[in-house]
């Protein structure tokens, strides 16, 4: 049995709540890696990466995973240092790099783009998200860009508009020189672009052109999903973005359906970018319907996590 998109939550490998629970996130190991100067990533298996700036003036953290690893997480930035939690800033809205707000939301302010704050007010009645309750709504918001001086350095966030949602940020650490990309980049790997939720494929690969274009050569990249990457990487991903939607665009312009150009798939030398949710069929999908404002038909589970967020991992 098909569903619509409405049915698609907003997040990259979509468990239902239950199944998650019952597997059980006593098994997760975050784990701390130093990228350069002050700046961590704590990377786990499941939900989006954490960037964290940890030094004299205290820590600010970056996305905040499940409510439920809220203990592991304070327990991964005690191993680099100590501290007060002094800020969190979210690079989006998905419930895999929010659902600790309600956590952390009681100890230090958290900042967003306008749009975050108001979906994670509103819910999504279609996607059974409930509102976020008010500890774990971004106090601070901006519309194009806000700079945080912390810790010896200006860490900068700017808007990507209509990217892997309509409230993205990304942010740079200037003196560290380091990148949190978010959702926008998913290191090495079809991205889930989020449509319902203002997202777009030619906006991503206008956003990941100007960061190109921006960001130094020599920038450590922390993805929203993957391993620290490189600009070498993300150039890589870009090309790939350029490519399958060029592949697909130009097959609707000959009039094929989109049966067919499932058929055909994508180039060859992008087929090991599929992964267990965004596979090769789902990613084509996706371009379609940003291409054309069609609704996907493929199933996904719906769920939420304790919080009423939407379960990606």
């Amino acid at each position: 049995m098909k569903r619509t998109l409405a049915g698609l939550v907003c997040t990259c490998v979509v468990l239902a709540g239950a199944a998650l629970a019952q597997q059980g996130l006593e098994d997760v190991q975050i784990r701390a890696e130093k990228i350069r100067g002050n700046v961590y990533a704590l990377i786990s298996d499941r939900a989006g990466n954490i960037g964290a700036s940890v030094g004299e003036d205290g820590i600010l953290i970056i996305d905040d995973k499940f409510a439920p690893l809220a203990d592991k997480i304070r327990a991964a930035l005690a191993g680099i240092g100590q501290g007060p939690l002094k800020f969190v800033l979210n690079t989006h809205w998905h419930g895999d790099h929010t659902g600790g707000n309600v956590v952390f939301g009681k100890q230090a302010p958290i900042i967003a783009h306008t749009n975050v704050r108001k979906r994670l007010a509103e819910g999504s009645a279609a996607r059974n998200v409930r509102p976020a309750p008010k500890e774990a709504l971004p106090v601070i918001t901006f519309d194009e860009s806000l700079s945080v001086h912390f810790n010896g350095e200006e860490i900068k966030a700017f808007h990507i508009p209509h990217g892997h949602t309509d409230g993205d940020i990304v942010l740079l650490f200037t003196k560290s020189n380091v990148a949190h990309l978010g959702d926008d980049f998913f290191a090495g790997r079809f991205p889930f672009v989020d449509i319902d939720s203002g997202g777009s494929v030619r906006g991503l690969i206008r956003g990941i052109a100007h960061l190109l274009e921006q960001l130094p050569d020599d920038v450590a990249i922390i993805p929203g999903h993957g391993p620290v990457s490189t600009k070498e990487n993300l150039r890589e991903y870009y090309t790939m973005l350029v490519e399958t939607t060029e592949h697909v665009r130009k097959q609707m312009e000959e009039g094929k359906s989109l049966d067919a150009i499932l058929q055909a798939g994508v180039p060859e030398r992008w087929k090991s970018w599929a992964w267990n949710f965004i596979n090769e069929e789902r990613w084509i999908r996706i371009i379609h319907r940003s291409l054309t404002g069609q609704r996907l038909d493929f199933p996904v589970p719906r769920g939420r996590d304790g919080h009423g967020h939407p379960h990606p991992h």
